[in-house]
């Protein structure tokens, strides 16, 4: 009996610890067709690798196995592009909206288990112009673009998604121009 209240003891406790961490909703089948191709960054959230980027871009292209092969490059303050490729594919079978993406380099090659990451699509506009892409534990986050720059009423579209979805937007960090000399 004491075993039995042990364990009841523990699985709502281990209900408690995940109260309120539901992930975001995500957008749901992709036509990865039209979501491939070229995005412009217009915000996000503030994360390590992208610390000397003032503006970038990621650019997808649809492989026939499915995967997306990824270029992510940005110019720093000082004119410099600094880029990194990478590959994304489903988490789960028939669910492309929720993927995972590993970039290529040296520590990825040795340790491919330990550096994948969350690559959610949280939202695309029905014309495929517009984007929102984040991690489930909404550390990350980017609003994105087919063009650079886009009209106040399409930027309060994404922001409030993004709201609606649980982000906290007080940190954004929105694109910037960099020196192109």
């Amino acid at each position: 009996m004491r075993r039995i209240g042990m364990l009841m003891m523990g699985l709502l406790l281990g209900g408690c610890a995940n109260w309120g961490t539901q992930p975001p909703q995500s957008a749901g089948r992709l036509d990865l067709e039209r979501y491939e191709g070229t995005w412009y960054e217009l915000a996000r959230l503030p994360m390590y690798f992208q610390r000397r980027c003032l503006e970038s871009e990621a650019h997808y292209r649809l492989q026939e196995s499915g995967e997306l092969a990824v270029l992510n490059r940005c110019r720093t303050a000082e004119g410099e592009w600094i880029e990194a490729r990478g590959k994304a594919w489903p988490q789960e079978k028939g669910r492309n909206d929720r993927l995972w993406v590993r970039f290529d380099n040296t520590f990825s090659r040795l340790f491919p288990f330990l550096t994948k990451g969350d690559y959610w699509v949280l939202y695309v506009d029905p014309t495929y112009r517009l984007a929102l892409v984040g991690s489930p534990d909404r550390d990350y986050l980017w609003l994105l673009a087919r063009d650079p720059q886009v009209s106040p009423e399409q930027r309060e579209r994404l922001l409030a998604v993004a709201r609606q979805r649980g982000y906290d937007l007080a940190p954004l960090i929105w694109r910037q121009p960099a020196k192109t000399e």
